[in-house]
């Protein structure tokens, strides 16, 4: 096994992945989508309505509980599902918001394109990163 799958694997033994229709359901109760796709991704392929765009360098900052920069409402009882292409630097990243106080962060399985191979709504993309 590759350190990357190592550190993959190690990320995903503490999240509670959702697929696409979990997570819509859970947007529906109020957690937050957060899109951390690059711009490009965004503009081609679209976006999850309602989706809060999150530049990936900014995540921890934006997300952290105890951050001066946080999210306005953002608290540890926070569910936040870190969306990205296909699943795998979400992991990472939904990890990282556990370790710094988010216990209701983890990921899309899948990513955006799971989300839209299962026929759920997208916008068109575009939609400038919260800043």
């Amino acid at each position: 096994m590759s350190a990357i799958d190592e550190l993959l694997d190690g990320a995903r033994s503490s999240l509670d992945r959702v697929d696409p229709v979990r997570a819509q359901r859970l947007q529906s109760d109020g957690a937050l989508i957060v899109d951390i796709r690059p711009h490009a991704n965004r503009l081609d392929e679209g976006e999850i309505p309602g989706s809060v765009i999150v530049e990936r360098i900014h995540l921890e900052w934006r997300l952290a509980p105890d951050s001066e920069w946080k999210l306005p409402g953002v608290t540890t009882g926070t569910v936040a599902i870190v969306v990205c292409n296909e699943g795998y630097s979400s992991s990472l990243a939904a990890a990282d918001l556990q370790r710094l106080g988010l216990p209701g962060a983890t990921d899309l399985a899948g990513g955006f394109r799971a989300w839209a191979a299962a026929g759920l709504p997208v916008t068109p993309g575009g939609s400038p990163a919260v800043p």
